[in-house]
């Protein structure tokens, strides 16, 4: 049995939870303490059951929570040497491991696969996790989906794909100039086009679910995001939301 959920997703906060019977971890904590107790309640998740925090990389988003949440459940964060010299002091927690792109982390029963990634940070990365035999992705954050994305997505039964932003909104849309061109660089985020024309081209029959991630609230909306994934009918698409966790499935 493989349980997994985005507590949180979206530029106010991302947290996403992965664990078996045993042993869990989340990825990333840019939510308040509070809220991931609050988020895991209702989504009826066992936080005693993480082992570790593992953090894509330094934007508040993606980091504000680690430190309380270090504090007061003895987590230990783990962080690439970069992000962690370049995460701001306050938010740097008590406890902390270092781990390398693309060297495998064992914790528990499960095998942590981080790898490089294209985006505006300082060595940004996503995670495969291997658990129970199964493959989960989360995969957000990304400029452009270069070749390390495609062979780790392969391998997934299930993955948090971002779809951050439609097109049309964003040039539309009230950001400044310099904002819309760094959403939409390779050092930026995945449109709804980019998001699917990649599932298009390297997804397999190994899929069986994908939520949709990091969905902007001022460049696209629940429903354009799943319009542009809605000629894939071999696996399951879900959204994932900023406000609440998504729907939590388990996985046999």
């Amino acid at each position: 049995m493989v349980e997994i959920c985005a507590l949180a997703s979206g530029s106010n906060g991302n947290c996403y939870y992965i664990g078996n019977e045993n042993d869990a971890i989340l990825i990333d904590l840019g939510i308040h303490f509070n809220t991931l107790k609050e988020r895991a309640e209702k989504a009826c998740i066992d936080l005693n059951k993480v082992r570790a925090v593992f953090i894509t990389h330094e934007h508040c988003d993606h980091v504000q929570g680690a430190h309380a949440a270090c504090k007061k459940m003895q987590w230990p964060i783990f962080f690439n040497k970069k992000t962690f010299n370049n995460t701001l002091k306050n938010r740097r927690p008590d406890i902390v491991s270092f781990f390398e792109n693309d060297t495998e982390v064992n914790i528990g029963s499960m095998i942590v696969y981080p790898f490089s990634k294209s985006h505006d940070a300082s060595c940004p990365c996503s995670f495969r996790i291997e658990i129970n035999g199964m493959n989960i992705g989360v995969m957000t954050d990304i400029g452009i989906a270069e070749q390390p994305l495609a062979t780790h997505f392969a391998l997934c039964n299930a993955a948090f794909l971002e779809s951050n932003y439609d097109e049309e909104m964003l040039w539309k849309g009230p950001y400044p100039a310099f904002l819309k061109h760094r959403v939409a660089s390779h050092r930026g985020h995945l449109s709804n086009t980019q998001s699917s024309d990649f599932v298009r081209n390297n997804a397999t029959n190994k899929l069986r679910y994908l939520f949709l991630s990091h969905i902007s609230a001022e460049n696209n909306t629940i429903d354009k995001a799943l319009a542009a994934f809605a000629e894939f009918d071999q696996f399951q698409v879900l959204p994932t939301y900023r406000h609440e966790p998504s729907q939590k499935l388990i996985l046999i």
